[in-house]
């Protein structure tokens, strides 16, 4: 009977986690900041002229539909 018990004590702690889940939360929001931040400064170089490719796009639609003034 004692061993029962002794048992039920050392599942119950294997069921109890939530420490363990807050590390592995953290460790992943870690990893996807990291990738952003990577992400970011190899496309800092690209996003001025992307934005101007952006920019006269619109513009350009805009003055067809608006009659080219």
């Amino acid at each position: 009977m004692n061993m029962i018990v002794k048992a039920r004590a050392r599942l119950a702690a294997l069921r109890d986690k939530k420490g363990q889940n807050t590390v592995e939360y953290l460790l992943m929001l870690t990893v996807v900041v990291g990738v952003v931040l990577i992400a970011g400064a190899a496309l800092k170089k690209f996003m001025p002229g992307l934005f101007a490719q952006i920019q006269g796009m619109i513009s350009g639609a805009a003055n067809t539909m608006g009659g080219g003034n």
